[in-house]
């Protein structure tokens, strides 16, 4: 088997007419293709109105082929890589206490399925609802204003992926495949094959929720434990005489403990409260950046023609997505983040009286309007600029010491956080609307009062006025220069009845929870910080690879300590 890749063809092609094409670039007669696979199928849409399939191919010959790239000089020919996934071991060491998963986002709900398979029956902990029940509880906000604060759209079984556009691709670094086993599990928990192939594989809500209650089973029937609205309020440790600390176990919020030498923190980026914990325990934490900003709504046809030309609609290219970066004048960047083609703006609180922003998709990508977060960097170096105290009884998180230098506090990032969506709750009126605004009333620097042709997909619900105070304002203006920038690019994308809401606050975690070449804390033994919330992660495919890389990490200390 070799593999074949950038095998460009038309986009309305025919199976018989990629068969020929493979067979000319192999330089080989038809009868000599014994199979065909496809491994991957993306699209280059540069030329409007002439999207071409890119295709990588894995071939089986009935002689050594001799690459033919004429009028195709990106084509290549090579080995096939073997992508199955090697188990570190698949017995755990005897007598070893359980290790314990914290959280049950795509990074817990890997760690712990690849501990199970191991043989290391891991206990999972997950404050959130099981995945059926917290959608449920999820749709009380948006449809009754009722807020579940331990189970919504960012706490409960699957994560915040679970309510998201179920992105399958990343741009991590991924030698030994682990991306391969994530979406390999997928399948098998209930995902369309096609994931394994497509170049941009994405899934959506519904399916999410059958999948992870799958996956969910199958830890299970190989011994793990998972136990839903449960939290973790401390950490049991014990002093080294290296000045180091080593997990000893957990406690849960009734008081009970369980033992553990091995504990994977994959808490999403909004356990505000556990982050707090693990601060005062002294676990090691610096901040880092992140960004904030809106999310902007378009009509999903214009983004289409805008994209596609008249190849618009076709089902191979389904709905269109984009991807934009603009550098302001005043030396922030503007980017667009998760983009949801076909989607919706969902509320994304998970604390009472703040509003909080988020796109979601189902599988089929086919509602009227396409949202995108449209956000603006923040470092750790401007909290002290933007930060609005909201928590006086914390007034030390904007600066703290280690070691008698001075820093950024590592939870200053949630502060600010927590005041922008404060300020978006007030703004949209107290009841958990979002404020908004249409583009070209933003743009004019003047409220808005009534809607144009674009409805905003917003549930519970949109209050119109002005967004200039609901961010920092060198954001709001980095977010103004970059509107028309965009809409250079895609025509259209600064229209003036385009819609604005916020806030986008959790593009991504505020803090890191350093760790070392051992994925363990830097000076807590046996505690793993893991996925988005402690840092390493953006995303359903590399939280999930995260989660595989942990277990394994714990599978290799449980050996050598064995």
């Amino acid at each position: 088997m070799l593999r074949l890749t950038d095998l460009i063809l038309p986009l309305n092609h025919t199976d018989a007419e990629l068969r020929a094409a493979t067979v000319a670039a192999l330089g080989i007669r038809d009868d000599q293709l014994l199979s065909l696979q496809v491994v991957r199928r993306g699209y280059d849409a540069r030329r409007h109105g002439d999207v071409r399939l890119i295709y990588a191919l894995d071939v089986d010959t009935g002689v050594p082929p001799t690459l033919r790239n004429k009028g195709q000089p990106s084509l290549r020919l090579g080995e096939v890589p073997n992508t199955d996934y090697q188990y570190v071991t698949r017995e755990a060491p005897v007598g070893m206490h359980r290790p314990v998963v914290i959280g049950m986002g795509p990074c817990g709900l890997f760690a712990g399925l690849v501990l199970a398979q191991m043989g290391f029956k891991p206990i999972i902990i997950e404050r959130g609802q099981a995945v059926k029940e917290r959608t449920a509880s999820t749709w009380g906000l948006w449809r009754q204003r009722v807020l579940t604060p331990e189970s919504n759209v960012q706490f409960g079984e699957g994560g915040a992926g679970t309510f998201s556009d179920g992105k399958l691709y990343s741009q991590v670094s991924d030698k030994f495949h682990h991306g391969r086993k994530v979406l390999t599990e997928f399948v098998e928990a209930g995902a369309p094959d096609e994931i394994l192939y497509v170049s941009k594989p994405h899934i959506g809500t519904f399916r999410l929720v059958t999948m992870v209650q799958n996956m969910r089973a199958k830890i299970i029937a190989l011994g793990g434990e998972v136990r839903f609205d449960t939290r973790v309020d401390d950490l049991l440790l014990e002093s080294l005489d290296d000045g180091q600390q080593q997990v000893r176990g957990v406690v849960l919020q009734d008081g009970s403990e369980i033992r553990t030498d091995h504990v994977v923190v994959a808490l999403g980026h909004s356990a505000r409260d556990t982050f707090d914990m693990l601060y005062k325990r002294g676990v090691y934490m610096e901040a880092k950046p992140f960004s904030v900003g809106f999310r902007i709504e378009h009509p999903q046809s214009m983004i289409d023609r805008a994209r596609f030309g008249a190849q618009a609609g076709h089902p191979l290219l389904g709905a269109a997505d984009y991807k934009l970066v603009h550098h302001a004048s005043n030396g922030r960047s503007v980017y667009s983040f998760c983009m949801c083609p076909g989607g919706t703006v969902v509320a994304a609180t998970s604390e009472p009286n703040r509003v909080v922003t988020n796109g979601m998709s189902q599988y089929s990508r086919n509602e009227r309007n396409a949202n995108a977060g449209i956000v603006c960097g923040i470092d750790p170096a401007d909290y002290l600029q933007a930060f609005k105290a909201d928590r006086p009884e914390l007034p030390s998180h904007v600066f703290d010491s280690v070691a008698g230098e001075q820093r950024v506090h590592p939870l200053a990032g949630i502060s600010l956080q927590r005041a922008l969506e404060s300020q978006a709750f007030t703004v949209g009126g107290g009841n958990y609307n979002a404020p908004a605004q249409l583009i070209g009333d933003f743009l004019r620097r003047q409220p808005s009062s009534v809607l144009g042709d674009v409805e905003p997909s917003y549930r519970p619900g949109v209050t119109l006025g002005s967004l200039d105070s609901t961010l920092p304002a060198y954001a709001i203006e980095a977010i103004r220069e970059s509107l028309p920038e965009f809409g250079r690019k895609i025509r259209g994308f600064d229209r003036a009845d385009g819609v604005l809401t916020g806030v986008e606050t959790r593009t991504s975690s505020p803090l890191r929870i350093t760790r070392g070449r051992d994925f363990q804390s830097l000076n807590v033994r046996g505690l793993f910080p893991a996925g988005e919330g402690a840092g390493y992660a953006g995303g359903i495919l590399s939280a999930g690879i995260d989660g595989i890389k942990v277990a394994e990490a714990i599978a290799r200390s449980a050996l050598r300590l064995a």
